[in-house]
């Protein structure tokens, strides 16, 4: 059985050491009540969790799946039991505000809860994990009372959530969904259509699900402006919150899928369903994407769970697997082979995927306490800034954490060699269950579109010149003994400023250009972004003894010297601009070699 021991002493170096979380809490007022001490028995509990209940039906939930039979869906053996002592725990409530049952603790350590959680067992936690993000849109925008019939049931585990946006023909375009609302007498809608891939859409461990859906009534304007948010219960609630009728929405099917089939991915129809509008008509929108907002990072936080149990594994493996020689002669005379991590390039894929753990935690944790600060914070200023940065950075927490991520798990698998490929060591199974991470939720060439449109191009590069700002004055505050990370660091941000501004130009020039560049681009900030987050790292751990805190800056030198020089071949792929691409006709696609 494949192994995982949470990093638990990294976790905490993060939020301790790398970022002083405990001070940033207490300066919070509305965070006060988090202190070191609570964070830390959190997270180990969480460990315990994960390592015990969730981590042994992995591989079980990935063989049953989810099932659906004359219309009921079932979870994989298992998961009801642990869905419910999760929810006994509280966890589905742990970021959640104290008025609805929840604890209120903060993103920055409910994200390093949800990688314990993604790296033993990613379908499980997309079932809490929506219905978290369902409570976070409700929580936003709709009314007292919806408030207070929804959300104390479903951060207690009682009721779940969903998110219902795709159809069979509109994906990213949501301007072009065909649900439609009708309004009633009592103020109440019918709502009909079609979502697919819909999570957790149904299932067996909750006795009632809550779903989120988008749809238009029938006045609405065109495109996303007439969209419209509505809450449409599996089962309708009464007036004293008992359940009462069955309403009329049903899993038509199960998508069969390359992996987390534990999640029952489901095709939902709404057949005149009865719905409940939250907020205003043709505003649903918004709304919708708070939840996503936090969902996206969530999918790295995936990535991040995914490359840390591999690595472990791969770690393990390559400790054990005795083949060939060292290159500097034999290493394990007693045996008849040395171990594999004498090998040069088995070190690289391992520290690879170490490097890209290590600096996406901290990437993680550096978002969570923006949007920290966007929710608790009494400055407006500081408000301002977060949210500025939230939104340039969503997309790399999405996207160049789940790039890397995969990446990192390809590496992993490789030093398996041929067991890598099959299923009893795990690798295979970690692979097909983090491919979806990179395409839910909005794309990575989705995402890229949008740092380098919306984030970048609509605002004159305004959001990343503040970031690099920040990053440099960081940087400049290191000493002599950290010039390999500090002046990397600079360099990098020298060289993302100027070719944001060659991008600013270009698009002007060519309609084509943000476009054919925008995945160069957002991996050119994910690079700068890892080193910053290296050199925090490095600047933390500087002067401390120990093994520990001096892996820490082996690790930065190798992410100088071995990952950072990608830099300079994306700026190239970028300043080579969209012409080749868009010099092939459309019927060269289709035509025969």
């Amino acid at each position: 059985m494949p192994i995982y021991n949470a990093p638990l002493a990294d976790m905490k170096f993060i939020l301790n050491d790398v970022f002083h979380a405990p001070s940033f809490w207490q300066a919070t007022p509305k965070l006060s009540h988090v202190d070191a001490a609570t964070a830390e028995a959190i997270l180990e509990e969480m460990a315990k969790f994960s390592q015990n209940v969730t981590l042994p039906l992995n591989r079980t939930g990935d063989e049953q799946g989810a099932q659906i039979k004359d219309g009921v869906v079932t979870t994989p053996e298992g998961f009801k039991a642990a869905f419910e002592q999760y929810a006994q725990g509280g966890w589905l409530g742990l970021g959640a505000d104290e008025q609805w049952g929840g604890q209120g603790m903060p993103k920055m350590l409910t994200v390093l809860s949800d990688e314990m959680l993604f790296a033993t067992n990613p379908a499980f936690t997309l079932y809490s994990l929506l219905s978290v993000g369902a409570g976070l849109a409700l929580d936003s925008y709709a009314s007292q009372q919806q408030k207070q019939t929804y959300l104390p049931k479903m951060y207690s585990g009682e009721w779940a959530g969903t998110m219902c946006l795709t159809e069979p023909h509109a994906g990213t375009d949501l301007g072009i969904i065909k649900t439609k609302a009708e309004k009633n007498p009592d103020s109440s809608y019918n709502i009909t259509g079609t979502k697919i891939f819909i999570t957790g859409g149904d299932h067996d461990l909750t006795e009632n699900i809550i779903h989120l859906v988008l749809a238009k009534t029938p006045d609405a304007p065109a495109g996303s402006r007439g969209i419209s948010l509505f809450i449409v219960p599996k089962i309708l609630v009464n007036e004293d919150g008992s359940l009462g009728e069955r309403n009329h929405v049903a899993a038509g099917s199960i998508e069969h899928k390359m992996g987390i089939k534990g999640s029952a991915t489901c095709v939902m129809n709404f057949d005149g369903a009865k719905g409940f509008i939250v907020g205003q008509e043709n505003e649903g929108l918004a709304a919708m994407f708070v939840m996503m907002n936090y969902e996206r990072l969530s999918m790295g936080i995936q990535g991040l769970g995914a490359s840390e149990f591999a690595y472990q594994n791969a770690a393990q493996y390559a400790t054990d697997r005795l083949q060939g020689r060292s290159a500097e002669g034999v290493q394990s005379p007693d045996k008849a082979a040395d171990s594999i991590l004498v090998h040069a390039d088995v070190r690289r894929m391992l520290l690879n995927t170490r490097v890209n753990n290590e600096a996406s935690r901290a990437f993680a944790v550096y978002v969570a306490q923006q949007l920290d600060i966007t929710k608790f914070s009494n400055d407006p200023e500081a408000v301002k800034a977060a949210n500025e940065r939230v939104a340039l950075l969503t997309p790399i927490a999405k996207a160049y954490l789940t790039d890397t991520a995969f990446q990192a798990v390809l590496d992993a698998q490789m030093c398996f060699g041929g067991h890598g490929y099959i299923r009893e060591w795990g690798m295979e199974q970690c692979v097909r269950d983090l491919r979806i991470a990179q395409i839910y939720e909005g794309t990575n060439g989705i995402q890229s579109q949008d740092l380098i449109g919306r984030k970048t191009i609509k605002c004159q590069g305004k959001f990343l010149t503040a970031y690099i700002d920040e990053i440099r004055d960081f940087a400049n505050q290191l000493d002599a003994e950290l010039n390999f990370i500090k002046d990397a660091t600079l360099d990098a941000a020298t060289e993302l400023e100027s070719v944001t501004q060659f991008i600013l130009e270009a698009a002007e020039e060519n309609p084509n250009f943000a476009n054919a560049v925008a995945v160069d681009y957002l991996h050119a900030v994910g690079l700068l972004s890892f080193s910053y987050m290296l050199a925090r790292i490095a600047h933390a751990a500087q002067g401390k003894t120990g093994d520990f805190y001096q892996d820490k800056l082996t690790l930065a030198i190798y992410f100088v010297q071995r990952i950072l020089p990608e830099l300079a071949m994306r700026i190239n792929k970028i300043k080579s601009g969209a012409d080749v691409i868009m010099s092939f006709s459309p019927e060269y696609f289709t035509r025969q070699a």
